[in-house]
């Protein structure tokens, strides 16, 4: 089974839409936008080979079971459960289909934008719409490289992002889950260097890791290190993109993270808002707040097409 474009770097440009279902009319839009959207990235790729189109769809739990009710829902599909810390809460929000738009250039990511929006029409409802960047050497807008921990081979990040055997019906999709960060950059940009150095885990203009002994237990990448049974550590892969509203003072980070499973992105999560051993939770969360968090399913290519007949 072949992927959906999940593996691929964050792009110059994103657009994230995340749409709702106006049920029960939307079946026929929908699934002609399942089609229409892969051939006008098809088509704006031959087009404009040099600049990296891609389009990825992802369904919602709620939406798999409205439109293709005779087809068991993939195992981990299920709507996201809010994650509540003492101090820090990573929330639910609805959403039932989401498309992830990359390019080098804006006009060609807002073609493909549009061709979704000609195909879906009044079916849908916009549920979120951002509009994400690269941000001076592919930093998040606090300053630091993003997508460092990402699998660097080819190979290892399609294990990471990719189902596999584990369920063969859905061999070749994976799991994404979306959550929108916004950042008090005032408060930030007041910590000194050093600090911000220990809240990330690395060093800010070269981004190297930091040592054990200097590296605190609450550091960003220390939370986010997820093991497995064997020791060795769990992958993802994250498409992460700068986004923001200057005028509005609104600052963020989207991040986009790909499976294989959901479940190691939930175990992030939870080391992240709630600790292991509980109160050790991410320092950045004390200047970043969670604003959406959201599940979706990305079928495979073949069942894609599947799912649009």
């Amino acid at each position: 089974m072949s992927h959906q474009d999940v593996t691929h770097k964050p792009g110059v440009y994103a657009l994230f839409l995340v749409y709702g279902l106006n049920r029960p009319d939307d079946i026929g839009s929908v699934k002609a936008a399942l089609a229409g959207v892969p051939a006008a990235v098809k088509s704006l790729r031959g087009r404009f080979p040099q600049e990296y189109v891609s389009c990825v769809i992802g369904i919602g739990a709620g939406a798999w079971d409205h439109l293709f009710p005779r087809r068991k829902r993939p195992a981990e599909l299920r709507p996201f459960e809010e994650i509540r810390g003492e101090r820090h809460r990573a929330p639910s929000t609805a959403g039932d289909l989401l498309f992830h738009i990359r390019a080098s250039r804006m006009d060609l990511a807002y073609e493909v934008a549009r061709a979704a929006g000609d195909h879906l029409g009044d079916s849908v409802y916009p549920l979120d719409e951002t509009h994400g960047f690269r941000y001076l050497d592919s930093r998040a807008i606090i300053g630091f490289v993003d997508g460092t921990e990402n699998p660097e081979l080819p190979e290892e990040a399609e294990s990471a992002a990719v189902i596999g055997g584990a369920e063969p019906d859905f061999a070749g999709g994976s799991y994404v889950f979306v959550q929108k960060y916004l950042h008090d950059m005032k408060a930030w940009n007041a910590l000194p260097t050093l600090e911000q150095e220990k809240a990330i885990g690395r060093r800010k203009y070269d981004d190297r890791e930091l040592e054990d002994g200097v590296k605190p237990e609450n550091a960003h990448n220390a939370v986010t290190n997820i093991k497995g049974e064997d020791g060795s550590e769990i992958k993802i892969v994250r498409a992460n993109m700068a986004f923001a509203s200057p005028s509005r003072n609104e600052h963020g980070t989207y991040f986009i993270g790909y499976a294989s499973t959901f479940t190691a992105t939930r175990r992030m999560l939870e080391n992240m808002f709630v600790g292991d051993p509980p109160g050790n939770t991410d320092r950045l969360l004390d200047f970043s707040e969670a604003v959406t968090g959201t599940l979706f399913f990305v079928p495979s290519i073949e069942l894609l097409e599947e799912l649009a007949e």
